[in-house]
């Protein structure tokens, strides 16, 4: 097994503090709204017409948003296969926030819709199923985001050969904090932008205010 040296970024997002960026252009912002009238007002902007967001947990509705705002950066090419494109995701409140909401719930009579969003890979799946993903898949729980595990991880997939495409990032979110930033992976050959996947720019992304990745 071969590391690729030949990663690029192809696009990338962020979503925080009531600001949604597609790559380093800001599409939207409501700055001092709760997270749930922002996430609602982000659905609305994006005009996604996807009526089971409303059915989701938050974790999944900022899921959903950020892949949203990733393909409108750059969208997977033309003829591409879904098990070719992998998932790669990771946060540090898992499924926290709705884990709340559910043992909230038992003290009455739960909610199987609410049950089944408590695990946070459950995310993946939705992202997957809206846009007819099948490829490797994986979500990490850290303390904070680690880019050079992720960017070890990721180049590993690709090494393997399945994988030509990968969404990797962060994704987080518990009560009023919320933080989604993902990218968009391919080969060189592909990419107009021609930003290399290294840990140096997965980082800058993550922490600049701005949206840059040099």
């Amino acid at each position: 097994m071969s590391i690729p040296r030949n990663l690029n970024i192809w696009g990338s997002c962020r979503i925080k503090k009531g600001q949604a960026w597609t790559g380093e252009t800001i599409f939207f912002q409501q700055e001092d709204a709760a997270a749930a009238v922002f996430l609602t007002a982000l659905y609305k902007a994006l005009q996604v017409n996807y009526p089971k967001w409303y059915k989701m947990d938050r974790l999944s509705q900022l899921g959903i948003l950020a892949a949203e705002l990733l393909f409108r950066d750059a969208g997977l090419p033309e003829g591409s296969q879904p098990v070719e494109t992998a998932i790669v995701l990771a946060n540090s409140h898992s499924s926290l926030d709705t884990d709340t909401r559910f043992t909230a719930q038992l003290e009455e009579i739960p909610s199987p819709a609410v049950f089944v969003y408590t695990l946070p890979n459950i995310v993946i799946g939705e992202i997957s199923i809206r846009y007819g993903i099948k490829g490797e898949q994986a979500f990490y729980l850290m303390e904070k985001p680690d880019m050079e595990f992720l960017h070890q991880y990721v180049q590993a997939l690709f090494a393997e050969g399945q994988t030509k495409y990968c969404i990797v990032g962060w994704l987080d979110l518990f009560r009023e904090e919320y933080e989604a930033v993902l990218f968009l992976v391919g080969s060189q050959q592909g990419s107009a932008a021609g930003k290399v996947f290294n840990k140096e720019n997965l980082y800058q992304y993550l922490y600049h205010e701005q949206g840059a990745v040099s």
